[in-house]
């Protein structure tokens, strides 16, 4: 059977990015046949004000690209430790609390994931992360139009979807979970949104 094929962005301020990033580690850990590629999208351009400096090219803005930037470093450079990097720095940020802009606290997720800091930080100075992010993001609103994360692409569609539950290591929920959601980015285009007025508690 062919993979499916799709993309799916990411920011690691947002939790149902990391909702959604939990289901589909869990579920392609399980065997889940998928072809996901990750695409970075910056939170923090989208909140850019007309006539500021992008957040690329605005310094003050460093501290919060460089989470981000380790992402996409462990991505293109070390994809066997993708995913394991992807949930700690997630979790980093929204189970722990941390400040994922701080260089000490991403040191010792990378190493907690068994990757060499030092190695990836090297990529990092390479540059090509930082220009890597802005080129996905930047095309993911050219093509897309996408504003948010987690947003799935398939094919021509592209949906903004928010996860409200997280999948506990439980694979079958994970795979249910994100085809549920694919059947209705490619199935099913003519339902563009469908929001409940109050989420039960």
């Amino acid at each position: 059977m062919e993979p499916i094929s799709f993309a799916v962005t990411w920011d690691y301020r947002c939790p149902f990015a990391r909702n959604a990033c939990e289901h589909l580690v869990v579920a392609l850990d399980a065997g889940a046949p998928w072809d996901v590629t990750w695409t970075p999208f910056s939170l923090n351009q989208v909140h850019v004000k007309e006539g500021e400096a992008d957040v690329w090219d605005d310094p003050t803005h460093a501290p919060a690209l460089l989470a981000m930037q380790i992402g996409i470093a462990v991505r293109d450079h070390f994809p066997e430790h993708f995913n394991r990097i992807h949930v700690a720095l997630f979790a980093a940020r929204h189970d722990d609390g941390l400040d994922i802009r701080d260089d000490a606290v991403l040191r010792d997720v990378l190493v907690g994931a068994g990757v060499d800091p030092d190695a990836v930080l090297r990529v990092l100075e390479t540059g090509t992360p930082l220009e890597t992010f802005r080129k996905e993001h930047e095309r993911s609103v050219a093509d897309h139009h996408v504003f948010g994360v987690p947003t799935f692409i398939a094919g021509n569609q592209a949906v903004f979807v928010r996860f409200m539950h997280r999948p506990q290591g439980d694979a079958e929920l994970a795979r249910t979970t994100i085809e549920r959601a694919l059947d209705l980015v490619t199935g099913w285009p003519d339902l563009n949104e469908f929001k409940h007025t109050s989420i039960p508690r």
